[in-house]
């Protein structure tokens, strides 16, 4: 049986300010080495959708001509740049959405200066698998804001427990739960 970290390509989206080398996205990408691929925005600070929309596209093409299976991991404010693209693009085929820590976009610590065009954006069904993750302690957003973002975007949904933004704060090192939530949403597909 084939596992899917040997058979699957990765498009890695970062929140605002990217993912620093202690995050665990940036930890999975050095071991998937050549299997995931980082989107390149023209800022990590000031976001701009259209522009990471388009980042997150040609991470997708690029990522593509590794493996015809792709999952997109993200996180923070990546998670809405990946659940835009897939409505932007739904017939580009993603084997799958793994969205760690959504913020709230009319949530009070929502960055709504720097992160103005992602301001007004709504969850809509997504067109493939997806798995929401959640912390009871994220201060960019509620469990059940991100409960309600997962129903609302047909996505399974994980409450992992008091772990703050799920980022390199968190302490989370290689986070072996998350590898196994995504291993989760892939497996049912890729053995």
């Amino acid at each position: 049986m084939k596992r899917w970290w040997a058979v699957v390509a990765y498009v890695i989206i970062p929140g605002i300010d990217g993912s620093d080398e202690a995050h665990w996205q940036s930890l999975w990408q050095r071991q998937w080495g050549s299997s995931a691929v980082r989107i390149s925005p023209a800022s990590w600070s000031a976001p701009d959708l259209d522009d990471w929309v388009d980042a997150v596209q040609e991470a997708y093409d690029d990522a593509a001509r590794q493996d015809s299976d792709i999952v997109l991991v993200a996180h923070s404010l990546g998670c809405w740049a990946a659940a835009s693209w897939l409505g932007r693009y739904p017939s580009n085929p993603a084997g799958g959405a793994f969205l760690v820590a959504p913020p709230d976009p009319h949530g009070p610590a929502f960055p709504r200066r720097a992160a103005a065009t992602f301001t007004e954006l709504s969850a809509q069904p997504l067109p493939c698998p997806a798995l929401v993750v959640g912390s009871t302690t994220d201060p960019y957003c509620t469990a059940e804001a991100a409960a309600e973002f997962a129903t609302r975007w047909a996505a399974r949904w994980h409450l992992a427990g008091a772990y703050g933004h799920l980022n390199s704060a968190s302490e989370l090192g290689a986070w072996q739960q998350g590898w196994e939530l995504l291993d989760s949403l892939t497996r049912q597909w890729c053995a």
